[in-house]
């Protein structure tokens, strides 16, 4: 008999189901009907539905399967988590396939100049599939998609905040490995053909009313393409004062931007939130005055005002060839995606030397290795420390999630590790639980640590001896710099984030 409405829904995570009783419904059907089935015994089959008393659907299941159905409350949401878990991201779509028959080969992919993708394809087809997972990865908050083939098996991963979670897949996916990759290559009119060479692109969607902007890269392996999607979007950018700056960093920041030149120079590994910390100053000082020019690779955010270029190394147009002709606009502010070698860095610090402010990022662990990072490229000590105002290393770090915050007793061993040996009792930190607004990760988004180096007198006649990245990292402390961990450990004791996440992401001092 059906349960009552007031009989309490189950939390269907907290069950353990065993894995053949999926093959009891196709997923096609748990997905149209919305339930999951939990348990089978003496020929009755146990659903969760979110309606228990909806006897139109539990008629029609009980026919279909030719059961006896006993009917549990569950709530929509868990529900729809459980099939995505059970049966994998768009199984019932790629069934669908396989019992029709429809071939890779017959697939009509069409594409406009920005897809609404939620409203693309209602019937089951690989170009339904892969609007599946864009949607269910701007739903995640996901900032890149892999699709990663092997020897016998196709993996999905997302990166959530900075950390990859494999996304459960129908096995049967790895059949259409080939069909998945044309279909992205084709949106983002690539060469569907060519599947010995890497390739780079691009596509507009819009989900749910929002626009992005999908940079794809396709590898050729072993096993087939593997696919990397970053997803951005307008909403990515940030004003200087939500980065997560400490108020003496930002007051710091804010006089450096203002400077008339000399060069701001961003360091940290990929990923670390460089180029969004770049923009967010071009932003903050981006004005009908001033004639602001930026050379990337790619261009990852669209400024209004702003004049942008994307190289193209295989034409010649390269950051240094770039920035000669950059200089020719009369430009005030310039922005150089990246030095990578010794002419960019060459051209960057004289092109601050005739009275231009320049960003820039480098990639180097902390701040004082951006100085000994220039002097390897080539650079002369009197170059570095003239024009250079300051280097700046950054990482992001998780966010405790809100909803599940508590307060956690110091664990000392770690604390002292961390190089806290005052005062243990009167420390308050904190951690995320695990709920269902974060996924049970305990983390919900990411914000940002610091590392301050102005080249002050003294440091620049440390750099002009050529001294050791750990001699002028010495003087900086000894003059007030905070490091990395220091910035971190003030954003614990706030209980912003973890001491774990700190230590995951920055050096010993």
């Amino acid at each position: 008999m059906p349960t009552s409405r007031s009989t309490p829904p189950l939390v269907l995570k907290d069950l353990k189901i065993d894995p053949d009783i999926f093959e009891k419904i196709p997923a096609k059907f748990a997905c149209h009907y919305k339930v999951i089935p939990i348990k089978f015994e003496d020929g009755t089959l146990t659903l969760a539905i979110e309606d228990p008393l909806d006897l139109i659907i539990l008629d029609d299941i009980s026919l279909f399967l030719g059961l006896k159905i006993e009917p549990v409350s569950a709530s929509r949401a868990d529900i729809l988590e459980a099939i995505r878990e059970h049966y994998g991201l768009g199984a019932e779509t790629i069934e669908e396939i396989i019992n029709t028959g429809e071939m890779a080969g017959e697939i009509k992919l069409a594409v406009s100049k920005t897809e609404d993708i939620e409203g693309l394809a209602e019937d089951a087809s690989i170009i339904k599939f892969v609007n599946q997972i864009l949607v269910q990865a701007v739903k995640d908050s996901s900032t890149d998609i892999h699709i990663e083939p092997y020897e016998d098996e196709l993996k999905i991963r997302y990166r959530v905040d900075g950390i990859l979670y494999d996304i459960p897949i129908p096995q049967n996916i790895k059949y259409f490995q080939s069909a998945i990759v044309s279909r992205i290559k084709i949106m983002a009119g690539l060469d569907i053909a060519e599947r010995r060479l890497p390739q780079d692109g691009r596509i507009k969607i819009r989900v749910g009313g929002e626009e992005l902007d999908l940079r794809i890269s396709i590898l050729p392996t072993q096993f087939g393409e593997s696919v990397d999607i970053r997803l951005l979007s307008g909403k990515m950018l940030y004003s200087l004062e939500n980065l997560g700056l400490s108020l003496s960093n930002l007051e710091m920041l804010e006089k450096l931007i203002r400077k008339p030149h000399g060069i701001i120079f961003v360091t940290g590994p990929t990923g670390s939130g460089k180029t969004t910390t770049l923009y967010s100053c071009l932003s903050k000082i981006n004005s009908k005055d001033k004639k602001i020019i930026t050379i990337e690779d790619p261009i990852e955010y669209q400024l209004k005002g702003v004049t942008q270029i994307q190289i193209h190394p295989r034409i010649g147009l390269s950051f240094a060839t770039g920035l000669r002709s950059m200089l020719r606009h009369d430009p005030d502010i310039m922005m150089v995606g990246e030095v990578r070698d010794f002419e960019t860095a060459e051209i960057t610090i004289r092109v601050a030397l005739t009275g231009h402010l320049v960003f820039s990022t480098l990639h180097t662990n902390d701040a004082c290795g951006g100085i000994t990072r220039l002097l390897d490229m080539g650079i002369e000590p009197y170059l570095v420390a003239s024009p250079v105002e300051c280097f700046i290393a950054q990482r992001l770090v998780r966010i405790i999630c809100p909803h599940c915050k508590v307060e956690k007793k110091p664990d000392r061993e770690i604390l002292r590790e961390f190089g806290i040996e005052n005062n243990l009792n009167d420390i308050a930190i904190y951690e995320g639980k695990g709920c269902e607004s974060c996924k049970f990760t305990g983390y919900k988004g990411r914000t940002a640590i610091y590392e301050f180096l102005l080249m002050s007198g003294e440091i620049s006649g440390l750099l002009l001896q050529r001294a050791s990245s750990d001699q002028i990292k010495k003087k900086a402390l000894e003059q007030g710099m905070h490091t990395l961990r220091m910035d971190g450990w003030e954003k614990v004791k706030k209980g912003i984030t973890t001491i774990n996440e700190v230590i995951r992401v920055s050096e010993e001092d």
